[in-house]
């Protein structure tokens, strides 16, 4: 089974506590940060800025994984790389030249990611594969952290896989949205090697160290299950 990496979202976090939870979040083995700055226009919900990439990224040194919900992103690249970002994922939805997009993000020094919407279909960033480290396929209609997982994103996630394999690319395969103890496992069997979790790691009764050994246990259950 692929290396699977888990990135907890900040969105469900206890922000009276942010550095404290961002650092118990590395603590219990976090691989990225996952950080979603929403702007009311591209989805519903206004969330923060650079401001609390740049807080957090003072609290740890584990990389910072940066998803913008937001129209033009291409705006706001020097400001998260100043803040610190390493991974920067803009919709495709939201980008207009995407594929110069993605190039500002490289060039700016920071790993290019491109999300989809779950109605939006891979041949929408098919051409822009070989030029991105991540690739996101959303589980949830974005906009709000807690919502359940779509199953169509199994499907969607399968068909990444092959399209990402039969390339032969090293991209990285991420899932937003719903991912639990129950739904991780089948992520990961569907493809996915980027667990995106909010609520399942931020305010669990266990902790966030024992809500984070929870989904490790799950995904590797499902690779021993293979």
């Amino acid at each position: 089974m692929r290396a699977v990496k888990l990135a907890p979202s900040i969105l469900a976090a206890d922000f009276a506590r942010l550095g404290e939870q961002v650092q118990a979040a590395a603590a219990a083995g976090a691989d990225y940060i996952h950080i979603d700055p929403m702007d009311g226009h591209f989805v519903p919900n206004l969330t923060f800025g650079p401001m609390i990439a740049e807080a957090v990224r003072r609290s740890t040194t584990v990389p910072l994984d940066v998803h913008l919900m937001v129209e033009a992103p291409e705006r706001y690249i020097d400001a998260y790389r100043d803040a610190g970002a390493g991974i920067f994922t803009v919709h495709a939805e939201a980008c207009v030249h995407l594929h110069r997009v993605v190039h500002l993000v490289r060039n700016a020094g920071m790993r290019p990611g491109v999300a989809i919407n779950p109605a939006t279909p891979l041949d929408h960033v098919r051409w822009v594969l070989p030029d991105i480290d991540l690739l996101l396929v959303m589980s949830i209609n974005p906009g709000w952290g807690g919502q359940e997982f779509l199953p169509l994103a199994f499907d969607k996630l399968r068909e990444a896989r092959r399209l990402i394999d039969g390339l032969g690319l090293d991209v990285e395969l991420e899932v937003d949205g719903g991912v639990n103890h129950e739904t991780a496992a089948m992520a990961v069997r569907a493809g996915a090697t980027i667990l995106v979790a909010g609520t399942a790691v931020f305010g669990q009764a266990d902790g966030i160290a024992g809500a984070s050994r929870r989904l490790r246990e799950s995904v590797d259950r499902a690779g021993s299950d293979e």
